[in-house]
């Protein structure tokens, strides 16, 4: 490697100005907010030793404030955030002293660098965390980059992301929707059931993503009702709507704990009823007609596909197969529960939220008739089970965007979680990497993953067409592309980054806050500055 010095003997460039700095490597590791100096480094087979020192040592005595004198120094070895995929060790030294005047002993102060009786600094920590959150590395390999055992750097950086992250207390403010439902966290042995919490307020508000709350090992009306128990009041009275499955027991929990909020039973789930009762129906009709399962070329079997597509999306060969099944008096019951099941599809899938509940309401009505016969069975157990959730069924077309999808779409992202680490035999270990993973840390922990606001002008155009009901019509700042605001829906044209802002707004409402003008479209936020 050639010196500056040699380069501008050599007619090189002038690399002393204020461009570059002298090579440091306190800062090149950022050794400054551990309150530690580099005074020396070592290259070994087994990575990098950088010598370190405190950089204010505590020289003077914490009794009286006089001088002591040195009693030499002891070495603290901390694991530190690899450079160059080289496994990093800090080889601090620790100066002690005593007072002669009172015989005070005392040493350097080095807590700004590690936690006490640590083997990991704080350095070490915060890199161990991000890798495991936001580029989903595995503990044995975040633990073989720091040259330390599993167990250290599992109990540590999980210990660490507890008290950085999960013990934040504001993580709870602002929740006022709320989805439970149930999770799997292991296949064998023992209690495989867990409990999801899942804030759903940013999902409904247009404003990010779900974000899980908490995880309670165990699925009972027990479960729930402890950890809603063990809630603040405050935080109680401001839940408005607890979305969830079919399972009584959270329903029960829920009406107990937080009379004043509405339930809502998951669009998903309700039609799954409606499924199983098609599938029951089909299968048994192909026993009584066939005398055996579904085998290829029955014709229920064949169709037992098409039986679950919408009429909306059906081909016409695929009208054709239904219809020459139905054309069979013995699936009589087959059509009639296929029907029900399209109707049920029909009333969430209608943009009129007030259609849509009349249409469910007189299905639950139709199916639970005093007096009326029953032929099928399956269409007779649905209509108990409908009938007896109703209040929860139809409370979604008074409060749209209240799904459980987002709760299930965190189940699965669980369900990943256990896949590079081969499965979890702690639930205590499993619940706080579950909540690192899904809790919607990673803005904080990589700030560039924290999308920065739009800036919109507000023009005057010349054509009065061109704008909203404010006269205004919003110019991007950042691509000059432009949208109108008529109150309900933005229409975004011009731009590439209006792409994502047009997707976003197709079901929302554009939302201008006076004190602080932003519009939220999606999950964009979208900041006003007048010409």
């Amino acid at each position: 490697m050639i010196e500056v010095a040699t380069l501008q003997t050599l007619g090189g460039p002038d690399m002393s100005h204020a461009t570059f700095s002298a090579p440091d490597m306190t800062t090149y590791c950022g050794l400054e907010e551990l309150g530690l100096v580099a005074v020396g480094m070592r290259c070994q087979e087994g990575g990098f030793v950088l010598k370190c020192r405190a950089a204010h040592p505590a020289r003077l005595c914490p009794g009286c404030g006089r001088p002591g004198y040195s009693l030499g120094s002891r070495t603290r070895r901390l694991a530190h955030e690899p450079r160059g995929h080289q496994p990093t060790t800090l080889a601090v030294y620790v100066g002690r002293y005593r007072c002669r005047a009172c015989s005070c002993s005392w040493c350097d102060d080095i807590s700004q660098a590690a936690p006490p009786r640590a083997k990991l600094s704080f350095g070490a920590l915060r890199w161990g965390l991000v890798c495991l959150i936001a580029d989903n590395m595995p503990i044995n390999r975040i633990a073989a980059h720091l040259a330390v055992a599993w167990h250290t750097a599992n109990e540590a950086i999980l210990a660490y992301g507890e008290e950085l992250l999960l013990a934040d207390s504001t993580r709870f403010e602002g929740v006022r929707v709320i989805g439970v439902d149930e999770h799997v966290w292991r296949h064998r042995g023992g209690d495989k059931y867990a409990t999801v919490i899942v804030d759903l307020t940013p999902v409904r508000d247009h404003t990010g993503p779900a974000r899980l709350l908490d995880v309670v090992q165990g699925r009972s009306k027990y479960v729930l009702s402890s950890w809603l128990a063990a809630c603040p009041q405050e935080w109680k009275d401001n839940i408005e709507i607890v979305a969830m499955d079919g399972f009584s027991g959270y329903k029960s929990a829920a009406a107990s704990q937080l009379p004043g909020a509405v339930t809502v039973m998951d669009p998903f789930h309700v039609v799954h009823i409606a499924i199983d009762a098609l599938e029951q129906c089909r299968q048994r009709v192909q026993q009584e007609t066939l005398g055996h399962r579904g085998r290829k070329g029955d014709p229920l079997y064949a169709a037992r596909k098409t039986l679950l597509t919408g009429t909306d999306i059906l081909t016409d060969t695929s009208q054709a197969r239904l219809d020459a099944v139905f054309a069979c008096p013995d699936h009589a019951d087959v059509h009639a529960t296929w029907r029900i099941y399209q109707d049920l599809l029909a009333a969430y899938r209608d943009r009129d939220p007030r259609r849509g509940k009349n249409t469910l309401r007189h299905l639950i009505t139709t199916l639970t008739r005093p007096g009326l016969p029953h032929t099928c069975i399956e269409l007779a157990r649905m209509g108990r089970t409908l009938k007896r959730r109703a209040g929860d069924i139809l409370a979604y077309f008074d409060h749209p965007h209240t799904s459980n999808g987002p709760t299930e779409a965190i189940n699965g992202r669980l369900e990943h979680l256990r896949g590079p680490a081969l499965g979890f035999r702690s639930p205590t270990h499993y619940i706080t990497r579950a909540l690192l993973e899904t809790g919607e840390f990673r803005p904080q922990l990589h700030p560039q993953l924290s999308r920065a606001p739009c800036v919109l002008l507000v023009a005057r155009p010349l054509n009065p067409s061109w704008t909203d009901s404010r006269g205004n019509l919003y110019i991007c700042g950042d691509c000059e592309g432009w949208a109108i605001d008529n109150g309900l829906l933005a229409d975004m044209l011009g731009s590439s980054c209006m792409r994502n802002i047009k997707a976003g707004a197709a079901g929302g409402i554009v939302e201008v806050i006076p004190d602080n003008p932003l519009i939220v479209v999606g999950q964009q936020p979208w900041v006003l500055r007048s010409l």
